[in-house]
């Protein structure tokens, strides 16, 4: 491919053309989840946008070293102001748990989803609990050059100090004279010179259960510093890309930049991807405001405002069909669109297994793989790239049908095309499940019955092939004779609309005596 690789950089607000600080190799570093309860719909979102990105730079030929962390320490209730109890603490207290085994536990948790949602795992994943020396060594550092201060065992980051030398509030767009204005001065909070002024190194309460020695006390780091330390550690003083959740730009990213700055002496991220939220009712999805509906919930349709159960590659499409800086706002009839569009895409790229090849094509192969693989470079922009995804489905069909005719080269560049975007690229597979219970069982059975019927036409025995096929379509099972063989599919239970198929179902092709 010829086209460059451009990515909407949030620090410049304009896209850029992609290119990394070393030739061939990428430096990737994410925000990832903060492990203290199940992940929801709007966790798939940031992991599948850059499980994608990810994807997509291996597939361009790039060696992409790949660090995504886990926050187990350090993230209070109110992130903007750093104040609360943190989060792990409180669900440990509340659970009755020792807060590794909330991390653990949650943890866990969350590689399950990520595996059943097919997104690929880091190549690093390091935890903020076993980087407190790299974070009390930039501390120091930060100390040393006059950008913090330490008050009764706390540290905290000198934001108008520094403001003086550098730019606070470069990424957000935010006004320090604005954030004069409108931050409050909290309770307890006197010990900062500013309310603005974030900590670095908090101080532990005698009740506060997460805790290391320092040579300021006793205590556990800001929220923010972890991915300063992790990310500089792990891809060194300067990265390529730094992703995340919108959401986190300010004030956890905002914070980052003034971090690295104050102790390196300059900014360490080149391009900031950030995506966009998953609302719900036009409200942002978040545990903070109890609107959401777990990843397990939507696997198996267990909550008040699902009609049905989703199966993961069916949430995978459906965040995928959305451009990453857009919003997604959840429904019910988004996602049985995003679930029919899928089955439709699987089960063409099963029939262009089956088709025979022309001596000439009447399709434009070449063409169709510039405008997807176009799509893919100008910001990861899924949706034009998925739709002609299904200008390629169009012509397979119509393949299938014998409007169209394809030659072998150009079957064989199909099929490469095909496989790369949908499943190296997109991450998306078949699924062997569905939610109306059809098993290997269910299959099996409609399989024997469907030869017999056709065991009953070659000995033309029209009574039982007729009386199969009518006994089978009274039960919901209806079937298609082509060319390529049978068809067959569960259609809609009673009481969908009339012609309505169910979503959900799941379309398997018999090929008989071929």
């Amino acid at each position: 491919m010829n086209t460059d690789f451009v990515i909407y950089n949030t620090l410049s607000r304009k896209k850029e053309v992609f290119k990394p600080l070393f030739e061939g190799k990428v430096g990737l570093y994410i925000c990832g989840p903060t492990v203290y309860s199940n992940s929801h719909l709007g966790h798939a979102r940031p992991n599948i946008t850059f499980d994608l990105l990810f994807r997509y730079l291996t597939f361009l030929g790039y060696k992409v070293r790949y660090v995504r962390n886990i926050t187990d320490v350090g993230h209070l209730e109110d992130e903007v102001e750093g104040s609360g109890e943190d989060k792990i603490s409180k669900k440990a207290r509340l659970e009755q748990l020792e807060p590794m085994e909330v991390v653990q536990k949650y943890m866990n948790s969350f590689h399950h989803n990520m595996g059943q949602l097919n997104v690929l795992p880091p190549g690093i994943e390091p935890r903020a609990s076993g980087h407190i020396i790299e974070q009390q060594l930039m501390i120091e550092t930060i100390l040393k050059n006059g950008f913090g201060y330490e008050n009764n065992g706390s540290v905290y980051f000198d934001v108008e100090k520094y403001n003086q030398l550098y730019k606070y509030g470069k990424l957000s767009g935010r006004n320090l004279d604005d954030l004069k204005t409108n931050t409050r001065e909290l309770e307890g909070q006197s010990e900062k010179k500013n309310p603005f002024d974030f900590a670095l190194w908090k101080k532990a309460s005698p009740e506060h259960i997460m805790r290391w020695p320092s040579k300021w006390g006793e205590g556990f780091p800001g929220w923010h510093l972890e991915c300063s330390a992790m990310s500089t550690k792990y891809l060194g003083e300067q990265f390529d890309i730094h992703g995340g959740g919108m959401d986190l730009i300010f004030p956890h990213h905002e914070c980052e930049i003034a971090q690295s700055t104050a102790s390196l002496g300059h900014e360490t991220v080149r391009y900031w991807m950030h995506n966009n939220m998953i609302t719900i009712d036009g409200q942002k999805m978040a545990r903070s405001l109890g609107n959401f509906i777990t990843l397990q919930e939507l696997f198996t349709g267990k909550h008040k405002l699902l009609k049905q159960a989703y199966t993961p590659m069916t949430i995978r499409f459906f965040i995928l069909q959305a451009h990453y800086r857009s919003t997604i706002d959840f429904s019910n009839e988004a996602l049985l669109a995003s679930e029919k569009g899928l089955e439709r895409l699987m089960n063409a790229g099963k029939t262009l297994d089956e088709l025979s090849a022309s001596e000439k094509s009447t399709v434009d192969i070449p063409l169709l793989k510039e405008k997807c693989f176009a799509a893919l470079s100008d910001d990861l922009n899924s949706p034009i790239a998925i739709a002609h995804l299904f200008d390629g489905v169009r012509i397979i069909n119509s393949v299938k049908a014998g409007t169209e005719k394809i030659s072998a080269d150009d079957m064989t560049e199909l099929k490469s095309f095909f496989h790369s975007v949908v499943f190296d690229i997109l991450g998306l597979k078949q699924e062997q499940t569905t939610h109306l219970g059809e098993s290997e069982i269910l299959k099996g059975t409609v399989e024997l019955l469907i030869r017999l019927r056709q065991e009953a036409k070659a000995n033309k025995d029209w009574a039982t092939s007729d009386k199969i096929r009518n006994e089978l379509n009274s039960i919901g099972i209806e079937m298609k004779d082509t060319k390529y063989g049978v068809d067959w599919k569960i259609k809609a239970p009673p009481g969908l609309p009339e012609g309505e198929e169910c979503a959900s179902n799941k379309k398997e092709n018999f090929m008989f005596g071929r």
